[in-house]
């Protein structure tokens, strides 16, 4: 059996029946967006792009939103991990109570019935094609309720839910001001693309393609490019079967710089109490995480 984050209640599985024709008009225009690199294209411009996909996705997304505030793989200030949780933000993959409780959903029903983005039901509709189908505002608020109860207690995270739009348009502007249009297309439309498909990528490609240390349950897979992609989340079989590491990576080859980022933290003095699988636990090869 693997490792659980947090205690999950059995409940009603929500319905996901709602289609979403503005979210899916603006993922749709976001992607057309990029076209604009065809005329808009600096080196400085790139430069921004790497710089802020790792800052927002790697640090904001990977770290805080996943390891942090999902499954707690660490401790750290208040000051620390709410910094994490606005440079997720930054990512438009909305706000972290969004976020936390759909990935939580995801490990309590992993690729069965309940899972959000099961990848039994297909590639695209677990890479893409399940965010453009939502619950209804009833639905949501209990689902929310359900996954995230830890989250809704504290303002600031009720704050960044409501306004993340506005959150993660601020840097457009700032953009702008700094360099222009190809900083915004550069900044904003191709960052944002490729942080998407790099996050959607964890959900289709590593529970598709790979190798697997461990035989659990879901259909999790060890992908490494996936991996390079997301800064070590693509190791998503080790993750799968031990939730609640802050370390993904578990072979010597399976690079994991998130983990290298929070054991920084760790040797600053800003993160504590890493989690990681117990040693005994790591046999290789066909094993059954416990």
């Amino acid at each position: 059996m693997s490792q659980t984050s947090v205690a999950l209640p059995l409940a009603r599985v929500p319905v996901r029946d709602q289609f979403k024709p503005i979210k899916t008009a603006f993922l749709i225009g976001l992607h057309l967006g990029v076209i604009a690199v065809l005329w808009q294209t600096t080196w400085a411009a790139v430069g921004v792009c790497i710089l802020l996909h790792a800052v927002c996705g790697g640090l904001g997304v990977c770290v805080g939103y996943h390891r942090l505030l999902t499954h707690r793989s660490f401790k750290c200030s208040k000051a620390v991990e709410y910094t994490l949780a606005l440079l997720g933000t930054m990512t438009l993959e909305g706000g972290p109570i969004d976020w936390v409780a759909h990935h939580r959903q995801h490990h309590q029903y992993s690729d069965q019935a309940g899972d959000p983005h099961s990848a039994r039901d297909g590639f695209f509709w677990s890479h893409v094609l399940w965010m453009m189908w939502t619950p209804s505002a009833k639905e949501f608020a209990e689902l929310t309720e359900r996954y995230t109860p830890d989250l809704l207690r504290q303002p600031f995270y009720r704050f960044l839910g409501r306004h993340y739009l506005a959150i993660a348009a601020l840097p457009a502007v700032l953009l702008y001001l700094a360099g222009g249009w190809p900083f915004v297309v550069w900044g904003m439309c191709v960052r944002l693309v490729i942080t998407y498909h790099s996050t959607w990528f964890v959900n289709s490609a590593s529970h598709t393609f790979g190798y697997r240390n461990f035989e659990i349950s879901d259909l999790s897979t060890n992908c490494w490019w996936v991996a390079l992609m997301t800064y070590g989340e693509g190791w998503h079989n080790n993750h799968h079967a031990f939730p609640t590491s802050a370390r993904h990576g578990l072979r010597p080859w399976e690079i994991d710089f998130s983990y290298g980022f929070i054991r920084l933290l760790n040797a600053v003095g800003l993160a504590w109490d890493l989690r990681t699988p117990p040693a005994e636990k790591l046999k290789f090869g066909s094993q059954h995480a416990a």
